[in-house]
């Protein structure tokens, strides 16, 4: 399991996910920061981006805040 920090930017006209260090992620996303869209939008963008099911991924602090703490499961050793 993986555990990485990602910085949200919502309701950027350019979505996408860049990497800024070691671990550490900003995530541009369409979605504004209402009603959990955003946090559904960045689960879709991280699970593309890493090659893993969405129910692999999961925000662990931060869910209402722009600066998340988020654990991937990875499958195998």
């Amino acid at each position: 399991m993986d555990i990485i920090t990602v910085r949200v930017q919502p309701r950027s006209s350019r979505p996408g996910l860049e990497k800024i260090g070691e671990g550490e992620y900003k995530a541009r996303l369409n979605s504004a920061p209402e009603a959990g869209r955003a946090n559904a939008e960045l689960i879709v963008l991280l699970a593309e981006h890493f090659g893993v099911p969405r129910r692999h991924i999961r925000i662990i602090r931060g869910a209402s805040s722009r600066l998340k703490r988020v654990s991937i499961e990875r499958d195998g050793p």
